[in-house]
């Protein structure tokens, strides 16, 4: 299969929704993207990478970041996270204290605001912020092959000004007794992960590991044994896109996780990793065009789970 022209045909079928949705209005560096700004890259077993579009172009990660540092703190912790923060579908918005509430501080999920909380104080563990943030860096970096991954400085300090809704959660976690280090210090690791700049490409390349057990196929690196791997892509699938996961399973079928800036992370096990970018937001925090376009591709592709799929051949 020729992917450059596939990806080119699949931006293609979409253009004419270009800058429909709503762009992230509550931080103001989000509030100011592009809505026509529209990537999508593809990463491969055998180390080939494609993009088209906006693909090359960075933007903030978010809580695409949420997949990362999960790994990292399942490495650290192992099953005694699941002690921290459930692995059901949240079913609510992103940011839904009531549930939290409800389920007195241990939050449904790790890929919800407040999942990503807990996951930040238990990747931090005895150590610092500062450190915790060196350590996802450098695991990013590595991933994509690629050192220019930085922190949008500028944006996390945007996050933080516009973060009384995190500061609200973490309190709310911690009056429960379920955070260890202090929530300033927390939430110091939150903003500036959300705040890592990364292109489609970059994203693509960093997350090929998860499409095969674990292993990065370029490299032969072993970042996580085969049964977490499966179990961060049964979570993205089931949990990754908020109260809107459920329709795009419906509608792509692969694992996924979405973020406020635009950005898709897919994906396909045994073939590679696939990301979007289009920064208009559906009603549910999901990039309209972006779900679109991943729609399009798995169409053209037979790359659903759910269905026969297509050899690579």
């Amino acid at each position: 299969m020729d992917y450059q022209p596939l990806l080119e045909e699949v931006l293609k079928d979409v253009s004419a929704y270009r800058g429909q949705g709503s762009v992230a209005g509550y931080i103001p560096t989000l509030a100011r993207a592009d809505p026509n700004k529209l990537g999508i890259a593809l990463a491969l077993e055998d180390g080939s990478a494609f993009a088209a579009g906006d693909g090359e172009e960075t933007f903030s990660i978010q809580s695409i970041s949420y997949v990362f540092s999960l790994a990292l703190a399942l490495h650290h912790q192992k099953s005694a996270l699941w002690n921290h923060v459930g692995r059901e579908p949240a079913g609510s918005p992103v940011n839904s204290i009531f549930q939290l509430e409800m389920e007195k501080g241990k939050p449904r999920n790790p890929l919800t605001s407040a999942g990503a909380i807990v996951v930040c104080d238990q990747l931090i563990g005895a150590d610092t912020a500062d450190e915790a943030v060196e350590e996802m860096l450098g695991f990013l970096r590595e991933r994509s092959s690629d050192e220019s991954v930085a922190i949008d400085e500028g944006l996390a300090m945007s996050e933080s000004q516009a973060g009384a809704f995190n500061r609200s959660l973490a309190y709310f976690i911690s009056a429960f007794g379920n955070m260890q280090n202090p929530v300033a210090e927390v939430l110091s690791l939150y903003y500036r992960q959300c705040s890592i700049a990364m292109s489609c490409r970059q994203l693509a390349r960093a997350a090929l590991y998860l499409a095969f057990d674990g292993t990065d196929p370029v490299s032969g690196d072993a970042v996580t044994v085969a049964s977490r791997a499966r179990r961060i892509n049964a979570l993205m699938l089931t949990c990754g896109h908020y109260d809107n996961s459920g329709d795009f399973a419906f509608r792509v079928g692969l694992p996924g996780k979405s973020a406020v800036s635009g950005g898709i992370l897919a994906i396909i096990p045994g073939t590679g990793a696939v990301c979007v970018w289009s920064p208009g937001l559906n009603a549910a925090g999901t990039s309209l065009v972006g779900v679109m376009a991943l729609e399009r591709l798995v169409e053209r592709t037979g790359w659903s789970l759910f269905g026969h799929g297509r050899s690579l051949g």
